[in-house]
């Protein structure tokens, strides 16, 4: 999975408004996350649109049920070519192993992530909606370790947790981080944000960014100069 491109989010409510984003940037191969938003407007087919266009595409439904019903969604979004996908580890590790089941019988080797905490939950909301006493950091890095020990591939979590993430599970463990906003940009509904360049200063190993791509008046533009940075930060 090349990490050095920024996944862009196309949290969109048509295929058609999806795949003109994406004609904007030409022959470039991109590494782009379809989520429940375009996903359930468009249908499966959206999936397969991309990967023909010669992208890598992370499809992002966060699958959370009993441990044979993520396993048989696994294997269809495997089958739709999906490249990364994610399961909620709040599920539990046999549902986790199950996902990770549902792929095997896929020819492009997928991977799975399991969301931790989302990036728009407080701390101060996962005590008193969750009912979890312990500190946040420390339930995205339990959920972490129980996503390792069920054969994951990594975690999402925010920037905050990545490091420590990372020293309880070792560096090839995946800290897959959304809520990147560049110096500057409305945080918007997102709880705990970085910069691209602090991300990488605080261990993620892949970033995902959304409205500031896609809503940026020059899509392209913007998409460059958050991978420069993230680069930038990763060369430094």
């Amino acid at each position: 999975m090349d990490t050095s491109r920024p996944i862009i989010a196309l949290d969109l409510p048509s295929a058609d408004q999806a795949l003109a984003l994406v004609s904007r940037f030409g022959d470039e191969k991109l590494f782009l996350k379809v989520g429940m938003e375009l996903f359930y407007a468009s249908g499966p087919g959206i999936v397969g649109q991309l990967k023909d266009a010669g992208h890598d595409v992370f499809c992002d439904l966060k699958l959370h049920d009993i441990p044979n019903t993520v396993k048989r969604a696994a294997a269809s979004l495997a089958g739709l070519g999906a490249d990364l996908l994610t399961v909620h580890a709040a599920g539990g590790r046999a549902m986790m192993e199950a996902a990770v089941e549902g792929l095997s019988a896929a020819s492009n080797d997928p991977s799975v992530v399991a969301i931790t905490q989302l990036t728009s939950t407080s701390e101060e909301a996962m005590h008193t909606e969750q009912l979890i006493e312990v500190p946040l950091a420390e339930s995205v890095v339990h959920y972490a370790q129980l996503a390792q020990s069920a054969g994951l591939a990594g975690v999402v979590c925010s920037a905050w947790e990545a490091a420590g993430i990372g020293e309880a599970t070792g560096e090839s463990f995946l800290r897959v981080t959304p809520g990147i906003r560049p110096t500057g940009a409305a945080v918007g509904d997102q709880a705990r944000v970085a910069t691209p360049e602090k991300a990488h200063s605080m261990g993620s190993s892949a970033i995902v960014v959304g409205r500031p791509i896609t809503r940026a008046e020059d899509p392209v533009a913007a998409y460059h100069a958050i991978r420069k940075a993230w680069n930038s930060g990763q060369q430094s």
